[in-house]
């Protein structure tokens, strides 16, 4: 049955995407880098703008890119969960239309170039592919206002040669693949974890202490499947860490297969392989605890 109901604009935000911040410190001859990439998201009173092109409650995506700028200065971007927060403050507090804002921190590594032994004062080299990652929700105003941090890792690539099988997995009639009992297991994962509180927190030290926690078990447990490797790494992280409320992984199954080198007469006792691109298989998980305080926007882009 066709349907004729009226149309209406059921939801809308907007803001300014991919802001490329860097920040240094020069307090001394020693300095400091920040490189991060901003951005800002808004929900409010902006129906008009849709329905009849009416801007005058909008806020330009232009103002929203000074700002993050202005507030790198402002607030310092000394974590890059404080500045998110006091950005995102900024909007819901000044903006009589903001009923909330997201703000999307990717917060890029730099090292410092090795001279005679030493770490350069002011010469880096870059990180990566692995990008320290934040998301924070702000919603309301005065008394009323509430906030939500989400932190995170993207691109986090780890492998490992061994102490991993696939096997006495559900088989139908177009299966081929072989059950192994050791093969490579690698992947890239993406985490992302919701705090529970946000006061007094050390941002730095916790997102160390939960990529240290990840990375140890992932080379430690032994894995019966990748979904089974994810669990036991979200487990160990709420259990060490109870600031955090959740926790989610995605992991893309980074295949490797043994080459066959038999066809030229050579042996491969597993030690050549065929890391292979695509596809791949791509495995989520989220981990909560039973008590954890309602997620609100956090997640909501």
């Amino acid at each position: 049955m066709p349907l004729s109901g009226p149309i209406v604009l059921s939801d809308n935000r907007y803001g300014k995407a991919e802001n490329r911040v860097v920040r240094f410190f020069r307090g001394g001859p020693r300095h400091e880098i920040r490189d991060v990439n901003v951005s800002t998201t808004l929900r409010g009173d902006f129906a008009a703008a849709y329905t009849d092109g009416d801007q005058r409650q909008v806020l330009p995506t232009d103002t929203q890119k000074h700002m993050a700028y202005v507030f790198a200065e402002k607030q310092g971007l000394t974590t890059v969960e404080d500045y998110a927060l006091a950005l995102g403050r900024h909007f819901t507090d000044t903006v009589g239309p903001v009923r909330s804002a997201r703000v999307d921190v990717d917060s890029y590594g730099w090292q410092r170039v090795t001279v005679d032994g030493a770490g350069h004062d002011h010469t880096w080299v870059r990180q990566g592919p692995e990008v320290r990652t934040v998301a924070v929700t702000v919603a309301g105003t005065g008394a009323e206002q509430r906030a939500w941090v989400i932190g995170g890792i993207s691109d986090l690539v780890v492998l490992k040669s061994t102490g991993s099988e696939f096997a006495d997995f559900y088989t139908d009639e177009f299966t081929t693949l072989a059950p192994t009992d050791d093969r490579v297991l690698a992947t890239a994962l993406d985490v992302r974890w919701r705090f529970a509180e946000i006061e007094g927190v050390d941002w730095d030290e916790v997102h160390a202490g939960i990529r240290a926690r990840l990375l140890a078990v992932f080379a430690t447990q032994y894995s019966k499947a990748l979904q089974q490797t994810l669990y036991a790494m979200g487990s160990a992280v709420l259990e060490e860490f109870p600031v955090l409320a959740e926790i989610r992984l995605s992991a893309p199954n980074k295949h490797h297969f043994a080459y066959d080198l038999e066809r030229f007469g050579i042996d491969n006792p597993g030690e050549v392989f065929w890391a292979a691109d695509r596809p791949y298989g791509s495995i989520h998980a989220t981990l909560a605890r039973a008590d954890a305080p309602d997620a609100g926007p956090a997640w909501t882009i």
